[in-house]
């Protein structure tokens, strides 16, 4: 059974812990793809002037995958100290970073008025922008998974993920109605600015909420029976002092299945969100107002489904969930550009919304069940290198990848089978873990010294029977 100081904590509570966990997050994300879709809209004029509209793109698209490759730093350090010091302290460091590299951009010239310099700053503040998010992503889950009640975890620990839609949904929000409100020339000139200047006032608010909660119970416990150690034997604390090495020789498999997990949905969120405004605009004709849109209510949609594939996830388990969504994602991408090709906005709205409903079925479990997967003592390094590792081969290629297939073969067909490749992977990953739904987090750590691969001794938890 678990320790009293992991029981529940009470409604209000809980929704205190998930309201800072997911206003974070949101803040975060939109910062995140504010850059993305300013990357597809408007970038490659102001940064990258002198290229080839297409090439100028890709080379839009090439400083937003260097966001991701700052992710696994990010996850690295970030995991490291919040094993050692705790989630909050980290978290709050996240945020500001973040909020402030969006802020900068904000304020950024462009290349008409310093030439190279401009990309090169980009760049730069981009770096920052992914060190924080590779940070983030596992700090918030694990605040929440770490306080929620066992028997619902996974659908309390969705609630952080659906910030990624939030933040989708507010940063394509803003550019809508900013496109809607501007001309195209008033938007290149001064009104790209104001999504990323807005983030100063966004991480005023989700500090102010993210410093009233407290820190993680379970972390807490860990930190006190280190302490009742230190003292029964009168040697230093037994807190792990290299959670990167504990993480690779106890939960090697671990992460492996976690970065296995991620190429699906890494893959898939980023073509059928960033992508699809260059696709929709240049192959099928559509409109940005349109493309826009299209993303903007399938976001909508998509943060509505994910607690509920999150508490899917804690009737039936976390694996046949996120393999129906693996399988659902690559099944659907051809069906996926015919729609868009066919023209319309209807047929456009149903390709993205039924693509992010599907990838919610793998984004909305994978909070409680990478969670699940490491003890306390590495919990935060290891969920963080397992989700952000695989980014950089997943996420930070994927529209660089579809917009050169794209330019290479004029056709859908190779980009589609692209995605259904990633699903494969997933399959195999994620059919090969084990169940995790019924673990409980405080038992994982009695099993941190066993080998990654053999059998599991984590007790039920007498709240799940």
């Amino acid at each position: 059974m678990a320790s009293a100081a992991s029981a529940p904590p009470t409604p209000s509570r809980l929704k205190r812990i998930v309201a800072a966990s997911l206003i974070g997050t949101t803040i975060e994300w939109y910062d995140f793809f504010l850059y993305g879709s300013a990357a597809a809209l408007v970038f490659n004029q102001l940064f990258f002037p002198e290229s080839d509209p297409l090439v100028g793109t890709l080379l839009s698209f090439l400083t937003y995958a260097v966001g991701f490759a700052a992710r696994p730093l990010g996850a690295l350090v970030f995991g490291h100290y919040g094993d050692r010091l705790g989630r909050k302290k980290l978290l709050v460091l996240s945020l500001l970073m973040m909020g402030g590299a969006t802020f900068a951009i904000g304020l950024l010239p462009t290349h008409a008025t310093v030439g190279t310099a401009a990309p090169v700053l980009l760049t730069v503040l981009r770096l920052v922008q992914g060190f924080a998010l590779g940070g983030e992503w596992g700090g918030a889950v694990l605040l929440v998974s770490e306080h929620g009640d066992a028997r619902r975890r996974g659908f309390w620990a969705s609630w952080p993920q659906t910030g990624a839609p939030a933040g989708q949904l507010l940063a394509t929000g803003v550019l809508s109605a900013l496109t809607a409100l501007l001309s195209d020339a008033a938007f290149a000139s001064w009104g790209w600015r104001i999504p990323f200047l807005l983030s100063g006032v966004l991480v005023i608010v989700g500090l102010w909420i993210r410093l009233s909660v407290d820190e993680s119970p379970v972390f807490k416990e860990a930190l006190a029976r280190a302490e009742a150690q230190k003292a029964a034997s009168g040697g230093e604390r037994q807190v792990e002092k290299m959670p990167l090495v504990a993480v690779v020789r106890h939960h090697w498999r671990d992460v492996l299945i976690a970065m296995g997990a991620r190429m699906a949905e890494n893959i898939s969120y980023y073509v059928v969100t960033a992508f699809i405004l260059v696709y929709a605009t240049t192959s099928a004709g559509a409109s940005q107002q349109t493309a826009l849109n299209a993303v903007l209510i399938a976001s909508a949609v998509h943060f509505a489904v994910i607690p509920a594939w999150g508490a899917l996830s804690d009737r039936v388990g976390r694996r046949p969930v996120y393999l129906f969504g693996a399988a659902g994602i690559g099944a659907w991408m051809f069906p996926f550009f015919a729609l868009i090709d066919a023209g319309g906005f209807g047929n456009l709205l149903l390709a993205v919304t039924v693509g992010l409903v599907l990838h919610g079925a793998m984004y909305a479990p994978q909070a409680a069940f990478f969670s699940e997967m490491f003890a306390t003592r590495m919990r935060y390094s290891g969920a963080s290198i397992g989700a952000q590792f695989s980014s950089v081969a997943a996420g930070a290629p994927a529209p660089l990848i579809a917009t050169a297939l794209l330019a290479e073969y004029q056709s859908s067909t190779p980009i589609a089978l692209y995605v259904i490749g990633a699903a494969l992977l997933t399959l195999l990953a994620v059919g090969v873990a084990r169940e995790t739904r019924h673990r409980d987090l405080t038992d994982l750590d009695a099993d941190a010294t066993a080998p990654a691969d053999a059998a599991p001794t984590a007790k039920t938890d007498a709240r799940t029977a």
